[in-house]
């Protein structure tokens, strides 16, 4: 089957397999659209959770738009997320790390629906430039304005040329103008704006807004400097992205995307930006940041505004920074690394999906251990706050499974490891206060500083069994449990017991005499074995 050429491919398909509600009755982008998408992520269980499109878009202005807004498309679930990368749940980690490995190169072609319109110059303005757009509040009552909330920007390293596409927020504050909001300094975006900045030549940007799937997910996902998204999009895909050639700036965009926004970004001031709902669960605060001016606008004779549900977690942002990341952390071990001892890394959507990571590992040694907390806490750099390794046994994405780990297969003294360096992320409120900045805290010894903790929560020696009872038993209380119609089961691992090695053969021998009713056979040797005291 051949991937989805663009994002109206893709909701056709969602819509399909059950996963795409629509709203037909005007909804106010204002004041009512956001909330109600994000209703499912604090009153749905996450199999549940849909994307939406909003057929008739209103604002707090009395406007009507013909455009209609997309929201959830990217990651409402992980169920969603597999439909964007056409293969099961189960997949979604080996697809993307063998796009990862094998990227493909994408191709030129000389035109595209996205440039069926063209709005630049004296015409920039015709349709009101910016406002043309259903630009959705995603926090009413907090945010000071529309935001594009899934941008992916595209722009270039002026030394390689290699182009990077990532998702930074952007405040609207003018039919022409816009915000960007790199969070640290280590993202490409500000990487590429630094350069620019030595060189001191303004930095060339393009947004896309609404695209198939892959590019999305490339947008949101820790690739590797250096490495063109665009590239491991189309390996995601199964075939070449295609795309065109920028009206007014030297970059290429897809050419099936939905909308465009080209432009410049300045090099020489910048001007605050915020407050806005970040995915850390607060309100981020007012900052001076770059800012974007429009120099054209393309986009199809009709089409969708995308925007996703981030804020307060779990939301579409965490779900699909969870999964790319999970993806890009694991190839690095794995094959990068080539640590075989590594069976799969879990980022908690709960946790931002980066600042929890949880390293599954089979047979490793000590050192590989800390070798691969502190690989994969480098490769995150301001991002991983806590890094837990945890054996086989352990579901990696459980929560629970997790803190029993901690709980019980490790102690403080011996197996955590506190990590300090300079503070990066500064909307991480626990480094700084709100609007402190850089600025030292006298409470305080050494603020601002950040730090990282690695534990190393695996079994440093044989342990008895899982005390739950063995795997054939439990198989049988499901068929029992079935059969007498009891409401269906979503069991969490473990739920049946498993020998970790401290067990002996008497002990096996007598727990299956227990089985049989012979439990009295073990009583006799126990008497056997009486002395005094």
């Amino acid at each position: 089957m051949t991937y989805y050429k663009d994002l109206q491919g893709y909701l056709t398909a969602l819509e399909e397999k059950g996963k795409l509600v629509r709203i037909k009755n005007p909804i106010n982008k204002d004041t009512e659209l956001h909330p109600l998408v994000r209703l499912q992520f604090r009153g749905l269980p996450e199999e549940e959770r849909k994307a939406f499109l909003f057929e008739k878009v209103t604002d707090s202005r009395g406007r009507s738009y013909d455009i209609p807004v997309a929201v959830g498309t990217l990651g409402a679930s992980r169920q969603v997320y597999a439909i964007g990368m056409m293969c099961q749940p189960q997949e979604i980690s080996e697809k993307w790390v063998n796009a990862l490995r094998y990227p493909v190169e994408p191709v030129m072609v000389s035109s595209g629906t996205v440039q069926d319109v063209v709005y630049t110059g004296s015409t920039l303005l015709e349709h009101g430039g910016l406002d043309e757009f259903p630009i959705p509040i995603s926090t009413p009552g907090y945010d000071v304005a529309p935001y594009f909330t899934s941008p992916f920007w595209v722009t270039k390293d002026p030394e390689t040329g290699v182009r990077n596409v990532g998702t930074y927020r952007a405040q609207l504050k003018s039919p022409t103008r816009t915000g960007i909001f790199p969070s640290n300094p280590k993202q490409h975006v500000a990487i590429h704006w630094r350069k620019h900045r030595e060189l001191g030549i303004p930095m060339e940007g393009a947004i896309i807004i609404g695209a198939s799937p892959n590019i999305g997910y490339v947008s949101v996902s820790s690739i590797p400097e250096g490495v063109d998204e665009f590239a491991v999009a189309s390996a995601i895909a199964g075939e070449p992205v295609e795309l065109v050639k920028c009206k007014t700036v030297d970059l290429e965009v897809p050419a099936h995307a939905e909308i465009v926004v080209e432009g410049i970004i300045s090099t020489t001031e910048v001007e605050p930006e915020a407050p806005f709902g970040e995915t850390l669960g607060y309100m981020g605060q007012r900052e001076m940041v770059p800012y974007f001016t429009v120099t054209c606008i393309t986009h199809r004779s009709k089409p969708i505004w995308q925007s996703f549900i981030s804020q307060l977690p779990p939301s579409e942002s965490t779900v699909i920074k969870q999964i790319g990341r999970e993806s890009t952390i694991f190839k690095y071990l794995r094959y990068d690394l080539n640590m075989t001892h590594v069976l799969a890394v879990a980022n908690h959507a709960n946790n931002l999906s980066q600042r929890l990571i949880v390293i599954q590992m089979k047979g490793a040694e000590s050192a590989d251990i800390w070798r691969a907390l502190e690989s994969a806490a480098d490769y995150l750099a301001a991002e991983g706050k806590i890094m837990v390794a945890v054996d086989e046994d352990i579901n990696p994405w459980d929560a629970d499974a997790v803190n029993w780990a901690i709980s019980y297969r490790c102690q403080p003294h011996r197996d955590f490891q506190i990590q300090k360096m300079a503070a990066l992320n500064l909307m991480d409120y626990s480094v700084v206060p709100p609007g402190e900045g850089m600025r030292k805290d006298t409470r305080f010894e050494h603020m601002p500083e950040q730090s990282r903790v690695l534990i190393d929560a695996t079994m440093k020696w044989a342990y008895p069994p899982v005390s739950l009872p063995k795997r054939e038993f439990m198989e049988e209380a499901i068929r029992l449990w079935e059969e007498n119609g009891l409401p269906a089961l979503k069991l969490k691992e473990p739920w049946w017991g498993r020998n970790l090695g401290y067990w002996s053969a008497e002990d096996e021998e007598q727990a299956g005499l227990a089985v049989k009713g012979e439990y009295y056979k073990t009583g006799e040797v126990i008497a056997r074995r009486r002395h005094s005291v």
